[in-house]
């Protein structure tokens, strides 16, 4: 009887060790999220198509998990590509601005993804955006 209780003790006791020691998503992996912003640009009262292209300097921001603040955020560079490196595995949710041509306010543009493997590069589909950088 004592010696089952020491195994099933011990048994718990890494159980409970090896749950505690899983790290969620956030930084500190070996995997990327990566992608590309293009814009249509639009006049400024917003109803009329001037140009169109991938935009850079556009801030792009990452949340991780379900955390409810971001988590890091970055520029595109020139051609419109960021890419946030060094991340674990888990679920990420993407996002952008771009103007509502309703009410020519800011909204979101969100793309949720998931990282399953370690030293993995997950490509998102283009955020496709309006603008009003005229």
């Amino acid at each position: 009887m004592k010696k089952n209780f020491i195994v099933l003790a011990c048994f718990l006791a890494g159980v409970i060790f090896n749950s505690s020691c899983k790290k969620g998503p956030g930084e500190g992996g070996s995997s990327s999220i990566k992608g590309k912003v293009y814009t249509v640009n639009y006049n400024s009262t917003l109803t009329v198509p001037q140009d169109s292209g991938y935009l850079g300097a556009h801030k792009v921001y990452i949340i991780y998990g379900d955390a409810n603040s971001v988590g890091r955020s970055q520029d595109t560079d020139y051609n419109g590509s960021f890419e946030f490196t060094y991340l674990r595995e888990g679920n990420y949710k993407v996002y952008v601005y771009s103007k509502n041509l309703v009410n020519h306010l800011d909204v979101a543009v969100v793309q949720a993804t998931e990282i399953t493997d370690s030293d993995q590069t997950v490509e998102l589909p283009d955020f496709v955006i309006k603008t009003n950088k005229n």
